[in-house]
């Protein structure tokens, strides 16, 4: 047998449904929404180095809609749109939608264009939005959850308009590592995600056709008093939806011989360390290059006088 860690460039045996599945109980994610919210906020002041002023802003694998504040705050202009596979996440997006129904509404009559926000349930790898839809696209911790990321890029490209940015994070390879050591002392079977490595994630946008990508990657630890309540964060992150994951039941023997292995772990202080590999992109939809035809496309930039 393979081993069940090792991980690919492009895909992972995700069971989309299955994650759909762990997501479809807002209450079980809302514990760990702090990390999410930690986050958003390192990428908001990444998106704050950019100058953009988006008509449209898609928020794609949404959850239960805690970014769409901060995507509305910073354009109040722009139509802000949240996704979700999830159909019980996307409905718990639309309850601060409904509450701010009167403001949305005023901006819709102030603005030129649409504005205010939007949910909706859908797959963020088959978007349902025509081509040269959006002019941001914001993505944050949802990625890894997808089979085949490269795809992903494809479409979210096909949907950005030209000089539109796609900003994203999402977890690396040495997530979890903590969990990953000490249930190889139960079995085989992978317990955690194989998370896609930043440089391929740099080389899969190249192929998708954004142009300048830049990845960058930071470690943030989290301690815990006790491995439950470790094991109940990991749970709340979204849990294993792989394929290839342990059907059966584990006997007590088995997860006591875990639970003793993630003791090993604690550090000098006495607590217990979560690693999280998070990984930031972004990058551009770039101005074509060549016609539908072929033909190659020369710009031409004007002599300052």
């Amino acid at each position: 047998m393979a081993s069940p860690q090792s991980s690919s460039r492009l895909s992972a045996p995700i069971d989309l449904s299955r994650v759909r599945e762990l997501f479809a109980r807002p209450e079980r994610i809302a514990p760990s929404d702090f990390l999410r919210r930690e986050i958003a906020a390192r990428m908001h002041e990444r998106l704050s180095l950019v100058k953009l002023v988006p008509k449209q802003v898609l928020d794609a694998g949404c959850g239960a809609g805690a970014d769409l504040a901060l995507l509305q705050k910073t354009y109040p202009a722009a139509q802000i749109l949240g996704l979700d596979g999830a159909g019980a996440m996307a409905r718990a997006a639309k309850g601060p939608v409904a509450q701010g129904g009167a403001l949305n509404q005023l901006l819709t009559r102030l603005m030129p264009a649409k504005a205010g926000v939007d949910v909706l349930c859908g797959d963020y790898g088959n978007l349902p939005f025509g081509p040269n839809s959006l002019d941001l696209l914001w993505s944050n911790l949802a990625l890894h959850w997808h089979p085949l990321p490269d795809r992903v890029f494809a479409e979210w490209r096909r949907v950005l308009r030209v000089e539109g940015l796609l900003m994203f994070s999402c977890f690396g390879p040495d997530t979890f590592t903590e969990v990953r050591s000490a249930f190889a002392a139960l079995d085989a079977y992978p317990h955690t995600l194989p998370f896609v490595d930043m440089h391929d994630f740099g080389d899969q946008l190249v192929a998708a056709g954004f142009s300048t990508p830049v990845m960058d990657m930071e470690r943030i630890t989290v301690t815990y008093d006790t491995p439950q309540a470790l094991l109940a964060d990991v749970r709340a992150l979204g849990g294993n939806p792989l394929e290839s994951r342990r059907r059966g039941l584990i006997g007590r023997a088995a997860w006591q011989r875990m639970l003793d292995a993630l003791e090993a772990q604690r550090r000098p202080d006495g607590k217990l360390s979560l690693t999280f590999e998070v990984i930031y992109g972004h990058a551009f939809r770039p101005a074509p290059r060549t016609t539908a035809t072929g033909e190659s496309i020369v710009r031409f930039q004007p002599r300052k006088p």
